[in-house]
């Protein structure tokens, strides 16, 4: 299907994620899944998930939302194509 295609065009981004998933989580990155990968256009610099008080520049991102769960949790990160990603939760990125 689509979503597996986008998933080897995106490896090296899901790759971080994963790891960046199952460091949270305790997991390994082999046991976190990856639920999907969509292209997403942000529409600033905050990759749809700013931060309170800080300032992005309004331009349009292009990039991806990857959706992977570890054990009982589904986590949401919003990347662009450089390779940065933010783990987004409620809206707002999540501490490291």
């Amino acid at each position: 299907g689509v979503e597996r295609v986008a998933v080897q065009h995106h490896h090296a981004h899901v790759a971080a994620v994963r790891a960046d998933a199952a460091r949270r989580s305790g997991l390994s990155p082999s046991q976190v899944r990856v639920l999907g990968v969509e292209e997403v256009d942000w529409p600033d610099t905050s990759l749809g998930c700013p931060e309170p008080g800080k300032f992005y520049a309004q331009v349009i991102t292009p990039g991806y939302k990857i959706t992977v769960r570890a054990g009982d949790t589904d986590y949401e990160y919003h990347a662009d194509r450089t390779g940065r990603f933010v783990l987004c939760v409620r809206g707002q990125p999540s501490a490291r």
